[in-house]
């Protein structure tokens, strides 16, 4: 074997990085499989175990596969797009609590907040595991707060929560071990404040356009408990969810059933008589702080004038996991789960026939190659299995676009390309798929 020339090795690293964003099904060590755990009732559970992009270890708690891992990432990769966009800065906090931070806002306490994780530390005293992080970004902040200069500033992080539920339940959407985004902002003014809490209610819906959601996510009043009169949640409209909101789907008004009254109505412009009662899926929600926190952690800011203010704050969430739940029980189909483009672990499932011909089995690794190299994610079912089974673990795991390689297509030049979707089947020329995928925005 003659040793590689430096341009030989520069094109060998520069295909293998290009080729890490495919694979070939033979080397998951997932597999599919026909049913799902007897007890996980959840579709969107059922689902993705079934199709191995999660493994559930207990009631929860679930391991994200390979497949699961990457279109996790993918979500976590618009949503950071987003929050970048507002002026969101990234940072990650711990997930151990100092429990004096707690007690000085009051939430220490289990009869405060029911849903702690502690533990005894051998060197004495307790520590909790992070269910939110309001206490511990508010005293980080008191080390680069000081005057109105230095507002307004929105840290935000995606990390760890642990909320000790009583009953984990509706799959990956309530566990109790799960990543959350979780966005805070420091602001000097009222104006200050309400205005970033717009931009964020606006990076939401993009947020959920993206994800392939949108059109079924309202922005949705709640309480506002003491800070303000309204909070926000983005509630999807699914019959899966444990939710209930009432809803104006031609004016885009969505309402909690803790601020169904009449004055509230009145305000948001809309009757009873106009709303339906819908199931939903909480993906988001955004509060309005006021100055609890800054107050009862000391953090405050010179004005103008020379005065001593509390900070602002308010506190944005979205879990990831809980937005790919949904993305599963809403889109899903009898045969599976149906990925968005933005957030499917690849774009094409090429599907190799006929692997028994070497001939076929060498042009089927030519065009999975010149996929990649193109910059196309593709998974290539490359197993020594029926073809049935192929076709039905190709529906089950959900990809964009099928495209089918067999004798009969090396024949005739065409390949079967199904749009997952829509069920669409379009037969395209070897240039035709190259140009389909070269104008797509994911490659």
């Amino acid at each position: 074997m003659k040793p590689l020339t430096l341009v030989g090795l520069v094109y060998f690293i520069s295909v293998f990085i290009m080729s890490s964003k495919s694979l070939r099904q033979s080397q998951l060590f997932t597999k599919t499989r026909r049913e799902a755990p007897a007890d996980e009732l959840a579709k969107n559970a059922q689902l993705l175990i079934r199709a191995g992009y999660v493994y559930k270890n207990m009631a929860g708690a679930y391991t994200f596969l390979p497949l699961g891992l990457r279109v996790i990432e993918k979500i976590n990769t618009i949503i950071r797009q987003e929050m970048d966009a507002i002026g969101g800065q990234e940072l990650v906090m711990p997930s151990l609590q100092d429990s004096a931070l707690w007690e000085a806002s009051g939430r220490w306490s289990d009869d405060a907040v029911d849903v702690w994780f502690k533990s005894e530390l051998k060197a004495g005293g307790q520590v909790g595991f992070s269910w939110t992080h309001e206490e511990v970004i508010t005293d980080l902040m008191r080390q680069f707060i000081s005057s109105y200069k230095d507002l307004p500033k929105f840290p935000y992080q995606i990390q760890k929560k642990f909320r000790n539920e009583m009953r984990a339940k509706s799959g990956i959407m309530r566990t109790r071990e799960f990543d959350m985004k979780d966005l805070y902002s420091f602001s000097a003014t009222q104006e200050q404040h309400d205005t970033f809490y717009a931009a964020c209610s606006d990076a939401y819906k993009k947020i959920f356009d993206r994800l392939g959601i949108g059109q079924m996510t309202y922005k949705t009043f709640a309480s506002g408990g003491a800070f303000t009169k309204f909070s926000h949640e983005f509630q999807t409209l699914a019959e899966a969810g444990e939710d209930i909101v009432y809803v104006n789907e031609e004016k885009g008004v969505a309402v909690n059933e803790e601020v169904l009254d009449a004055a509230d109505l009145s305000e948001l412009g809309v009757t009873r008589d106009e709303l339906q009662k819908r199931k939903s899926i909480e993906v988001g929600n955004i509060f309005s702080l006021g100055t609890k926190f800054s107050e009862a952690l000391d953090l405050y800011f010179t004005n103008e004038n020379g005065e001593s203010k509390p900070v602002i704050m308010g506190s944005y969430g979205i879990g990831p996991a809980r937005s790919m739940g949904t993305i599963v029980d809403l889109l899903a189909d009898e045969k599976g789960i149906v990925w968005p483009e933005s957030v499917a672990p690849f774009l094409v499932h090429l599907v190799g026939l006929n692997g028994e011909d070497a001939a076929v089995r060498d042009w089927t690794e030519g065009i999975f190659n010149s996929l990649t190299e193109q910059g196309v994610e593709v998974l290539y079912d490359d197993r020594d299995v029926r073809t049935g089974e192929k076709f039905a673990d190709s529906d089950l795991l959900g990809l964009p676009y099928r495209v089918v390689a067999s004798k009969r297509a090396k024949e005739e030049g065409k390949f079967e390309v199904v749009t997952r979707a829509t069920g669409e089947v379009r037969s395209l020329t070897e240039d035709e798929l190259w140009a389909d995928f070269d104008t797509n925005p994911n490659t």
